[in-house]
């Protein structure tokens, strides 16, 4: 069998090759907060384990503290990161609250001379750690399963591995030690921390560039300004395929919006586009499709309906955004919105059903702007 020094310096070189992955994908995406914090959680993991596998069979307070400390740190810093790849954000106030309650907890009965305490509390607060990064692996599941899933069973394992190295000790009663522990729940912890921090490494670089491509794919079929779908994802959504029956498509085009760039600037008219999006946003449901598709047109494509309907609601948004001024600083800009309206006939295409509700659109423009038109209804196919 290896013994456990050796063991402690795979594990740490093993640490510190994730740990430079993790920094490089950082460097490479430093919004992703939760990668900087893993890449730092693991140096502490490094610093303490090759501490503790160079130690040989001595046993040194110093170094026993200074390693237990790193090695509490880093698990805490690994803990944060979980918690920000789930939600995001890390609640830094409990987070460090529990970190000093760990360290408080493992290094007192070391300067009272009860090292064996002392063991087995860092032992807990490890095993509190890595149970806890797995729950946060387990409550974000719905993300992407398997490796979540397995990502979480791996937490588990190895927070049980650090379980059974206390047990072991309160078993044996062993309230002061002497030398490093050297039985089958230290081999076992080993072994469990290589492949535990191995395989939760492997499976969070692997979520990291499956949010990362998702996120691309999102910014490639999102209007960086509004937030809406852009035109390539509408058209790739419904295509040249032939659109349910009475399927009601709306075209809207914002008036006069140059004389907004030209005379109040852009940044005036990036305020227009973003309050106009927010109006479509709340007049239309959640299985309606919105998206600009120029630089103050936008297309939605509601569920089917009678024409009379869907002018109704054209003509409600058109109310909202004219009644609704835009205010920029200490300024206010007022704007209006012109409306085509389309439903879809017999064997239409969204492509036809779009092209007569721009022809309304332009109708609804050329008759004084502000207001809504609808195309005749297709009867024939």
């Amino acid at each position: 069998m290896i013994d456990n020094g050796t063991l402690m310096i795979a594990i740490a070189f093993s640490s510190g090759a994730l740990m430079l992955t993790l920094l490089l994908s950082w460097l490479n995406a430093r919004q992703d907060g939760y990668l900087i914090s893993w890449a730092a959680g693991l140096a502490f993991v490094v610093v303490a384990l090759a501490a503790l596998g160079l130690r040989g069979g001595s046993y040194d307070i110093g170094v026993q503290l200074v390693s237990f400390a790193a090695l509490i740190s880093g698990m805490a810093l690994i803990h944060v990161g979980t918690r920000q790849f789930r939600i995001g954000s890390a609640r830094l106030l409990p987070a460090a609250l529990l970190w000093a309650g760990t360290m408080l907890a493992t290094t007192l009965p070391f300067l009272f001379g009860f090292s064996g305490i002392g063991t087995i509390a860092l032992n807990l607060s490890c095993a509190t750690y890595m149970i806890l990064s797995g729950y946060q692996y387990w409550a974000g599941r719905a993300e992407s399963p398997v490796p979540l899933i397995s990502g979480a069973v791996l937490f588990a394992l190895t927070g049980i591995s650090f379980l059974a190295c206390a047990a072991l000790l309160i078993f044996e009663g062993r309230l002061v030690l002497t030398a490093p522990p050297s039985n089958w729940a230290e081999a076992f912890n080993s072994i469990m921390a290589i492949v535990g921090l191995t395989g939760i490494g492997a499976l969070s670089l692997t979520l990291n560039q499956s949010r990362a491509t998702r996120r691309h794919r999102l910014e490639a079929r999102t209007d960086p300004l509004t937030g809406l779908l852009n035109r390539r994802a509408l058209f790739d959504r419904f295509g040249s395929a032939e659109l349910p029956v009475s399927t009601a498509v709306l075209m809207f085009d914002i008036d006069h919006f140059k004389q907004i760039n030209d005379r109040q600037g852009h940044a005036a008219g990036d305020a227009v586009i973003q309050h106009f999006a927010t109006i479509l946003r709340s007049n239309l449901g959640k299985d309606d499709s919105v998206a600009r598709i120029g630089g103050e047109e936008f297309c939605a494509v509601l569920q089917p309906m009678p024409v009379d309907r869907a002018k109704a609601v054209a003509e409600r948004i058109r109310a909202n955004f004219e009644q609704v001024a835009v205010r920029l600083l200490a300024e206010s800009i007022s704007s209006t919105v012109s409306v085509g309206v389309a439903t879809s006939g017999v064997d239409e295409s969204f492509s036809s059903v779009l092209n007569r509700a721009d022809s309304a659109l332009y109708r609804a423009k050329d008759n004084g702007r502000n207001r809504v038109t609808a195309a005749p209804l297709r009867l024939i196919a």
